[in-house]
């Protein structure tokens, strides 16, 4: 069994990139609540009921050909910066992280897979992938899924489907989403307009850590409200459907951007590269939107970044729990500023200045699609 320490050292399948449409889908994910028939919903059942739903779930769990080797925990054994580690890593939800007694976390080795036992529901299974990847996502939770329902009798209610504690999951228990870097539709201030007629067809937009949770870094999750009246395909092809369509929006805006007002993007990647390098105070709000600046220049084919993956891990590494576990102890706001600086400063200082000549076509001649896709081949 993998130890905490050593699923911390080893960085997430979708943190390192790649995947269709990279250059402005970070990650997919999908996430199906399931509950067990005889066991009362976790948040109204007592401690020794949620601790005899855990001894009968937590083994057929990690009894999974997917979970062999990978990391399983009871959060009861973990203390509160561990705890919201794994909520930085996506692993767990800021809700599961406030549980303790009878509710435990199972994930595999690459933590592509993470199932939740205990949360609102008794089973909370989640698969994240790089890119805009929902038919491999969807095929793993599937296959995941059926393998636990031959081994548990799950509350599944022939007119509403899978019983769940929250009515809003009623139905196919299923939630699919997508992160998304969208700074061209941010500075062009069109962001709102594109919220707005999300919103209108029944998707929900959010926060880098989801519901009630602030935009930074231009970072946006995109995911379905309804899990009732549709199976699974239709609702993932529904929303991928959506998706594809922002996915232009930003590229147009990008280029219209570049074109429009090179001079303002060649200031903001340039303040973003020169603070970044030589900062000794950062707080999390300013390294996340200089990074996403950064994240821009790349993938417009403005900045020649050795390490494909380098940004993406900093958007980790600089999380205020990952500071603290680095550091071995809890810090206050300040000394975490200092420390996120210093990790930034020496993560840039062998990366060449981004090129801020966004009046003409970059050196490379790449598109930000080609661009992409020469950083997934050579990956």
């Amino acid at each position: 069994m993998m130890r905490f320490s050593t699923l911390m050292r080893r960085p997430a399948d979708w943190m390192v990139g790649g995947g269709p449409d990279s250059h402005i889908v970070l990650t997919s994910r999908i996430r199906l609540a399931r509950n067990v028939q005889s066991f009362m919903f976790p948040g109204w059942a007592r401690k020794d009921e949620r601790q005899r739903s855990l001894e009968e779930i937590q083994p057929m769990v990690a009894a999974l050909d997917q979970m062999q080797d990978g990391f399983q925990t009871e959060l009861s054994s973990l203390d509160k910066l561990q705890k919201q580690v794994l909520v930085e890593r996506h692993l767990i939800s800021r809700e599961h992280a406030a549980r303790g007694a009878g509710c435990a976390l199972v994930a595999d080795r690459r933590q592509r897979v993470s199932i939740m036992i205990n949360e609102e529901d008794h089973l909370r299974l989640q698969i994240i992938r790089p890119g805009l990847n929902f038919e491999e996502a969807w095929s793993l939770a599937d296959s995941i899924d059926n393998a636990l329902e031959q081994q548990l009798d799950y509350a599944f209610d022939n007119e509403w489907g899978y019983l769940t504690a929250c009515p809003s999951n009623l139905g196919t228990g299923l939630r699919a989403s997508a992160m998304l870097h969208l700074p061209g539709l941010v500075l062009s201030e069109q962001i709102g307009q594109v919220i707005k007629a999300v919103n209108k067809i029944g998707l929900a937009v959010r926060g880098l850590y989801g519901e009630g949770t602030e935009a930074l870094g231009h970072l946006f999750q995109i995911s379905n409200q309804s899990t009732l009246g549709e199976d699974e395909p239709a609702i993932i092809e529904r929303l991928e459907r959506v998706l594809t369509q922002v996915v232009g929006h930003e590229d147009n805006a990008r280029a219209k951007l570049t074109e429009d007002k090179p001079t303002m993007l060649a200031d903001q990647v340039a303040r973003a590269h020169a603070i970044l390098g030589h900062c000794h105070i950062l707080t999390s709000k300013e390294a996340l939107h200089h990074l996403s600046m950064l994240r821009l220049a790349r993938d417009l084919g403005h900045w020649n970044c050795p390490d494909a993956a380098l940004l993406d891990m900093l958007l980790l590494e600089i999380q205020p729990a990952h500071l603290q576990l680095e550091a071995g102890r809890e810090l206050d706001a300040q000394p975490r500023d200092a420390m996120r600086a210093e990790i930034t400063r020496r993560r840039l200082q062998t990366t060449p200045a981004p090129d801020t000549c966004f009046s003409k076509s970059p050196g490379t001649g790449a598109s930000p699609r080609n661009a992409k896709t020469e950083r997934t081949n050579d990956e």
